[in-house]
């Protein structure tokens, strides 16, 4: 897994006006490394976008306020309750005085497991709710790729940019912050698979029903994609990466990592006797 010193040296990266990544990445043997990413959207009314992983909080908390202001921070959403993008939430709720959580019904229940969400500053946002501040209209979209019911993407109309949730997750072979420095076929291939593991329903799909999805969510006006598991994705990029998602319900299953795979990994990490 990544070390501290490897996640500390990842830092905030600008994707579109105002509109930071905020990285941190495990390694994840044998296919590379996953990308951990949240995001910061500073202007009139600032926003957290998704509260990292429990096992980063001190440096995410760090990144996060080297971006804005917490005091000023007046809204956070949360596209699904996944410990890799709730896992600070509480934390960020109790730094950010001033903040509304953009969240579900369904979200706040499943959470309710582990944290007592403070429904008085909850503002529910269901897919293709939007959200009108000061500067910038902010749609809630159903995201053609998810591994939990709750998610829900959410795309920018000032800048473009789409927070693709986990669709478009894939490994790296180190940490990026353009997609387009991977190559077409590594791009493609590492799409692939992050879909086939995301999605591992993607087998029994309707084709047709799905399509349409994907259609519906590349007629935005798409600028750039951050998401969090991929580097950011501009240019002919973008194309690619829904041509990618469209060939999803044909692709085979992933095959899981045995327990024979484990015991090689394990045996090649051992120090020499």
């Amino acid at each position: 897994m990544a070390t501290l010193e490897t996640a500390a040296a990842l830092e905030p990266y600008q994707v579109a006006e105002e509109t930071f990544v905020v990285p941190w990445q495990l390694e994840a043997p044998p296919v590379g490394y996953f990308p951990m990413n949240s995001m910061v959207i500073r202007g009139a009314e600032p926003i957290i976008v998704d509260t990292g992983s429990p096992a980063d909080r001190a440096d995410w908390l760090r990144k996060v306020s080297s971006l804005v202001d917490l005091d000023q921070v007046r809204w956070i959403y949360l596209s699904h309750d996944d410990r890799d993008h709730s896992g600070n939430l509480m934390q960020a709720l109790d730094a950010c005085p001033n903040a509304t959580l953009l969240t579900t019904w369904f979200q706040v229940g499943r959470m309710f497991e582990e944290w007592m969400i403070p429904l008085d500053r909850c503002r529910f946002m269901n897919a293709g709710d939007v959200l009108q501040t000061a500067d910038r209209r902010l749609v809630a979209v159903q995201p053609p790729v998810f591994d939990n019911p709750t998610s829900r993407a959410l795309f920018d109309e000032k800048t473009g940019m789409l927070w693709g949730v986990d669709t478009f997750a894939g490994p790296v072979p180190h940490h990026m912050e353009d997609a387009g420095d991977l190559s077409e076929a590594q791009f493609a291939e590492a799409q692939r698979l992050g879909a086939c593991l995301v999605a591992a329903w993607h087998q029994w799909l309707d084709e047709r029903k799905y399509h349409a999805l994907v259609s519906r969510v590349e007629a935005l006006p798409i600028r750039v994609i951050a998401a969090c598991h991929t580097p950011a994705i501009s240019g002919s990029r973008i194309r690619a990466a829904f041509d990618n998602l469209r060939g999803l319900p044909t692709c085979d299953p992933w095959t899981p990592i045995s327990q024979a795979d484990l015991e090689m990994m394990l045996a090649s990490m051992a120090p020499p006797a």
